[in-house]
């Protein structure tokens, strides 16, 4: 009796802490074929879409948690020990040269990676690049006239006073995007760090809020919750093509881009088939389908280009070192300098 007693309190105790081992996706990891656990910082409708697609043609269900750039980094960091994804699919790539760096991905040499220009993926494939948008400036047209306001279209404009309290961006500890807004800043005052935080400085004077993730702020733009947002080009162009009253510019000085990427995550659980999508991702016609009606420029050759999508040789564009960028040294200091300066004087 007292054996029976004790193989159900060991029984108890085991479940409990396999519980408490799990993260939040909705069937949790498993290391057998056909479920995948995945992170992605796609936006959801589409990861969405593109992980349906691929149960669909290769019967594998993937399991995801949408987060942003810098929570995926941060997830990855916390569960090193015990990873409960085995990919990340899309991101800022500088995040995914960070993940790197801190040694929380693996590399995978994927032979579908070589139709990818190798200025577009990690020279000891840690990571592939899947999409290209640069930083653009939107205006909600019906607000702003609501208000008086002229459309920005520069980094300069963004700091006068008939804009205080009226500009949405992201949070730069949390978000991919604003850190990327945050090196460019660095690059339009030509490497200069104590310009670029003068400038972080005015401009934090008129934002009204800075949201968990990048996308946010254009979807707040488009209701007119808020009248000027900074975000990437290819969320404010599909903001515009389903209806909303916005204007779209790209920064005169230059403009930051993101290169989206991929990588598989160290000790991941599920490698057979988190290499089996991030081969189907690359590949696949129905993939790159769902990402060209998304409005995202991909830089696999010869891959389809939306009519209404803003590619980086349509505009003005900083000369950015991602190498440099990524770094977790420079991401270091650049953050905790505006952690300091910035964030915790609001």
């Amino acid at each position: 009796m007292k054996k029976g007693i004790v193989l159900i309190l060991c029984l108890l105790i085991a479940g409990s802490l396999f519980a408490l081992g799990q993260s939040d996706f909705s069937s949790g990891p498993s290391s057998t074929q056909g479920t995948l656990s995945a992170y992605t910082t796609l936006e959801e409708p589409l990861a969405k879409e593109l992980f349906e697609r691929f149960e669909a043609e290769t019967g594998i269900k993937v399991n995801f948690v949408r987060l942003s750039g810098g929570e995926a980094v941060a997830r990855m960091e916390a569960e090193s020990a015990n990873p409960q994804a085995s990919i990340w699919v899309g991101g800022v790539g500088l995040d995914h040269i960070t993940a790197k760096g801190k040694n929380l991905t693996t590399p995978y040499n994927s032979r579908e990676a070589t139709h990818t220009k190798a200025e577009f993926r990690d020279p000891q494939n840690y990571w592939v690049g899947l999409y290209v948008g640069p930083l653009v400036i939107s205006t909600n047209l019906d607000r702003a006239r609501t208000l008086g306001l002229t459309p920005p279209k520069s980094w300069a404009d963004l700091t006068k006073p008939e804009y205080r309290g009226h500009i949405r961006m992201a949070n730069p500890n949390t978000s991919g995007t604003a850190y990327n807004v945050l090196t460019t800043i660095r690059y339009v005052n030509n490497g200069n760090e104590n310009q670029a935080f003068d400038y972080l400085r005015r401009l934090d004077a008129n934002i009204d809020q800075y949201t968990r993730s990048g996308s946010s702020p254009g979807q707040s733009l488009a209701i007119g919750e808020i009248p000027v947002a900074i975000g990437y080009a290819h969320d404010h162009v599909r903001l515009k093509a389903n209806g909303a009253n916005i204007e779209i510019n790209a920064p005169s000085e230059g403009a930051g881009y993101e290169l989206a990427s991929m990588s598989l995550i160290r000790g991941g659980r599920e490698q057979v088939e988190a290499r089996r999508l991030y081969d189907w991702i690359l590949s696949s016609s129905s993939a790159q389908r769902i990402f060209t009606e998304w409005y995202l420029v991909l830089v696999r050759d010869g891959a389809a280009t939306h009519p209404l999508a803003l590619t980086l040789d349509q505009i003005k564009t900083v000369n950015q070192d991602m190498a440099w960028d990524g770094d977790p040294a420079n991401r270091k200091r650049l953050l905790d300098r505006w952690t300091a300066e910035i964030e915790s004087r609001r």
